[in-house]
């Protein structure tokens, strides 16, 4: 019996628009995750790339659970001497929301070219408001 490998032509990719408002953000990169690489279809393959598109509004709105709003802290490096920045969930919160998720998300995919491509696929948004409305975006709600 042959392995059943999805074609390119067959591709029907579906837009998801998931609300953040009251999210808790674990739970919720979880989910973005698995629809970013099609886990939710009978078609998944692990080594490509059958997820949808998934918009992601109110991210300045998500949850933390614990302590993590001063306790967490995140890590960026420029490459100089004495170049590593830490910044805590709430000072990335007030200045850049949308890094929350797309950290979170960054860390449930592959750590290779189609974890690049997949990220590709995931439009975070602070507020309400968001460019894709043409593409018509199926409201989705957050598990847990």
């Amino acid at each position: 019996m042959k392995t059943y490998l999805p074609k390119a032509s067959e591709d029907l990719r579906t837009w998801h628009l998931i609300d953040a408002d009251g999210a808790v953000l674990g739970r919720l990169a979880v989910q973005v995750a698995n629809l970013l690489r099609g886990r939710n279809k009978p078609v998944y393959t692990p080594h490509m790339d059958a997820g949808d598109f998934v918009v992601v509004i109110n991210a300045e709105k998500v949850r933390v659970t614990g302590k993590k709003e001063t306790a967490k802290e995140y890590m960026s490096y420029s490459g100089w001497r004495g170049g590593e920045k830490y910044r805590s969930v709430a000072s990335v919160r007030e200045k850049h929301p949308e890094d929350l998720i797309h950290r979170a998300v960054k860390g449930m995919v592959p750590k290779n070219r189609l974890g690049r491509q997949l990220l590709t696929k995931l439009k975070v948004y602070k507020g309400a408001a968001h460019p894709h409305s043409a593409q018509k975006p199926e409201p989705m709600k957050v598990a847990g």
